[in-house]
């Protein structure tokens, strides 16, 4: 039997699967601030402290929950406001839908999340089932339960290692080992050029442009109707950082679908013509 090639989708969150950060979603109100003033001093308190942004925002969710206001910090808790999480259009069929697509093509295809956001929300959300690994930033948790320091926290540039995690196979994101030990790219399950990144924002520039640079797909999503996301996504194409922009539609036949198909097949197009040599 032929084999077929694996094609990795690899998602941002906030922004590309979701409209607003995901935070948004319940847990900032329980704090008793509004989310403008949550990030403002997150980002105060990274300049103040010439901090990491994303561990002074984790930082800010543990301590104004347990000084301030006594909500839950806990994994479940975490995973029940990741009930609340809305989803852009076509969101919720996509994966079923692309995932037959590739079949008939076929194509393997697997999705993953690479998230600045928090992973327990996404575990909690209604598509995290859809996903062969979720790259978030995390807590470690004691005894009861209690998220009480930041496991991972991923950023601008540590957004780029999951993809050499998945590029090797190596998905586990404690093994410092195996995943700096060289590998040939012919033995690696997942080359650069067969795969796709969908992101929306500063964050996912780094992905972005790995994966454009080394044969694959990035494309840049933004919410429809946004006049100041649209821009800010074209941009992105300006400078060469994406090969496609489109809105964050996931139905049938929208723009990004199309898109994404056209890509798959080219993608087996090139395997195909690689493997017949």
């Amino acid at each position: 039997m032929k084999k077929r090639p694996t094609i990795a989708i690899c998602y941002d969150f906030d922004g590309t699967l979701s409209p607003k950060s995901m935070q948004e979603y319940g847990y900032i109100q329980e704090l008793k601030i509004t989310p403008k003033n949550f990030w403002a001093e997150a980002k105060k308190l990274a300049k103040e402290q010439k901090a990491d942004e994303i561990l002074t925002y984790m930082h800010l969710m543990l301590e104004k929950a347990t000084r301030q206001n006594g909500v839950q910090v806990t994994s479940k808790a975490f995973k029940n406001f990741g009930k609340n999480l809305k989803l852009f259009k076509g969101v919720k069929s996509w994966f079923k839908r692309i995932n037959q697509y590739a079949r008939t093509h076929g194509i393997k295809c697997e999705h993953y999340i690479i998230s600045s956001g928090i992973k327990e929300m996404i575990l909690g959300s209604e598509i995290s089932k859809e996903f062969k690994y979720i790259y978030a930033s995390s807590f470690i948790y004691d005894q009861y339960g209690r998220a009480i320091w930041p496991a991972h926290a991923l950023n601008y540039t540590t957004k780029t290692q999951c993809l050499f995690r998945i590029n090797k196979g190596l998905l586990d994101p404690s093994d410092n080992t195996k995943i700096n030990s060289y590998l040939p790219e012919a033995e690696r399950p997942i080359p650069f050029s067969r795969m796709v990144y969908i992101g929306d924002g500063d964050t996912d520039i780094p992905c972005m442009k790995l994966v454009k640079e080394q044969g694959g797909y990035s494309i840049a999503v933004y919410k429809p109707g946004s006049q100041k996301k649209k821009p800010q996504a074209r941009g992105l194409l300006k400078v060469h950082r994406v090969n496609f922009v489109t809105p964050a539609d996931y139905r049938n036949g929208s723009p990004l679908d199309k898109q994404i198909k056209l890509v798959l097949k080219k993608m087996l197009a090139t395997y195909n013509l690689a493997v017949s040599k």
